[in-house]
């Protein structure tokens, strides 16, 4: 380990103990060794329902992990976590949050008890160098994490690390700061957008939640495009979506939803592969569009 590198390690210790024998230090580096570069992946998740519900949706979330080799460890950006400035979960055993209100009983009872990886977290930390990220067991898994993560490892025994997103930074800030995770690729780390492309809550219609391929002309018109953009690869017209007109402003009302795809998109290659799942709208307002990216 280079003296530079070391005494950035030195400087996480207030948080992992000062005890912290060399060898645990030596982890940072070495436990995630070269592996094949690892896919990418956008899931729209939804409803938390889908965490516990057998449909489409779900089943293309399992089918997908069919299709990649199992990761080491998933570093995962959610929607619903949201900060002022940039975090990592860096618990040995993250906690499985229920953060919605007014479901069945039975969705506040699932658990998804997946490791956590603080090696993963400080790794992350050190990779990223456009802004301080900062290391915290004040968060665990939120259900833009565990209700789709549950569906690709179900036996929970791949460790998650979840990243939140700066609220207070615009779309080419999220952008950029994708593709300095692009290392973890190399590494055995599955890297996951979490939210919804189409999200706009206050528009839903109700009555027509099982109503699978229903979308609003605006949100149909926004989905169109956003998956033009996303197939071509115009990663700057997505950047810029608050300059794409009225369709557009009507499927992102705020950012959360969507700046996960952004992270995805910032660490493809040009010469990988990108293809759509799940790709229908819901209740009118919704989409569960999902990205995969991979070697051609």
């Amino acid at each position: 380990m280079e003296r530079k590198q070391f005494l950035k390690t030195l400087s996480l210790l207030p948080f992992t103990g000062a005890a912290m024998k060399l060898n645990e230090l030596n982890k940072i580096t070495s436990s995630f060794g070269s592996t094949e570069q690892m896919p990418l992946l956008f899931l729209g998740h939804g409803s938390p329902m889908n965490a516990i519900e057998d449909n489409e949706f779900t089943r293309s979330f399992h089918d997908i992990s069919t299709q990649i080799e199992k990761p080491k460890a998933i570093l995962v950006i959610s929607a619903h976590w949201e900060t002022r400035g940039t975090f990592l979960t860096a618990m040995e055993h993250p906690e499985t949050i229920h953060d919605f209100g007014g479901f069945p009983k039975a969705l506040y009872e699932v658990q998804y008890p997946a490791p956590g990886s603080p090696e993963l977290a400080r790794e992350v930390q050190q990779l990223v160098t456009s802004t301080n990220a900062g290391l915290t067991d004040q968060w665990g898994l939120d259900h833009g994490a565990w209700s789709v993560i549950r569906h690709l490892y179900p036996n929970a025994d791949v460790p998650v690390v979840e990243m939140s997103i700066d609220y207070t930074k615009g779309p080419q800030y999220h952008y950029e700061l994708g593709r300095e995770l692009a290392a973890l690729r190399r590494k055995g780390v599955l890297i996951i957008g979490s939210g919804n492309l189409v999200h706009n809550l206050r528009m839903v219609d109700w009555n027509r939640m099982n109503d699978i391929g229903y979308g609003y002309d605006w949100a149909e018109e926004a989905r169109t495009k956003m998956n033009e953009w996303i197939l071509d690869g115009n990663h700057q017209a997505l950047i810029d979506y608050r300059q794409q007109g009225t369709a557009f402003n009507l499927a992102i009302p705020s950012p959360d939803h969507f700046l996960p795809l952004l992270y995805v998109l910032g660490l493809k290659d040009a010469k990988e592969e990108i293809s759509l799942f799940n790709d229908k709208a819901m209740a009118g307002s919704l989409s569960m569009t999902s990205v995969h990216i991979q070697k051609s």
